[in-house]
C-alpha cells in the first residue's frame, strides 16, 4: 500500500455512499491508509451487507443522510472540511430505476449537483 505515498495519511476523507458495497471497501482501503474517513449515505439495506459484516462503521465517521439534502450536505462540509471527495451515493438498480425514474433521477442527477454545488461552495 506504500505506492500512495501516504497521500491520505491523516486527510479528511468524505464518502458519500460509503454504506454500499463499492463505499464500504472504499472506507476499509481508505480507512487502512490512515484517512479520517467521513462516510455519509442511506441506512444499509440489509444486516449481511458488507459494511455491516465489516465493522467498518465503529471505525470511522459514519454519518447519515441524503445527498438530496444540499442543506445537511453543507453542515458536513463546514464542520469535516473533507480534502478529498469521493462520490459515490447513488441509487444504482436498474429495474428500480424504471419502477420509480424520478426519485432515480433526483438520487443520482440532483444528487450530484448537490456534491458538486456544495464544493463549489467552500
Amino acid at each position: 500500500m506504500n505506492g500512495f505515498n501516504d497521500v491520505y495519511k491523516g486527510k479528511t476523507v468524505l464518502v458519500t455512499g460509503h454504506t454500499g458495497f463499492k463505499g464500504s471497501w472504499l472506507s476499509i482501503w481508505l480507512h487502512e491508509l490512515g484517512a479520517k474517513v467521513v462516510g455519509y449515505a442511506l441506512d444499509p439495506y440489509t444486516e449481511k451487507d458488507n459494511f455491516v459484516l465489516s465493522g467498518i462503521g465503529e471505525k470511522i465517521i459514519d454519518i447519515r443522510g441524503d445527498i438530496r439534502d444540499r442543506e445537511k450536505l453543507n453542515q458536513i462540509f463546514l464542520e469535516y472540511k473533507p480534502e478529498f471527495i469521493f462520490h459515490l451515493a447513488a441509487q444504482p438498480l436498474v429495474r428500480l430505476s424504471y419502477e420509480k425514474p424520478v426519485e432515480t433521477y433526483e438520487m443520482n442527477v440532483m444528487g450530484t449537483i448537490n456534491v458538486l454545488e456544495t464544493i463549489r461552495n467552500c
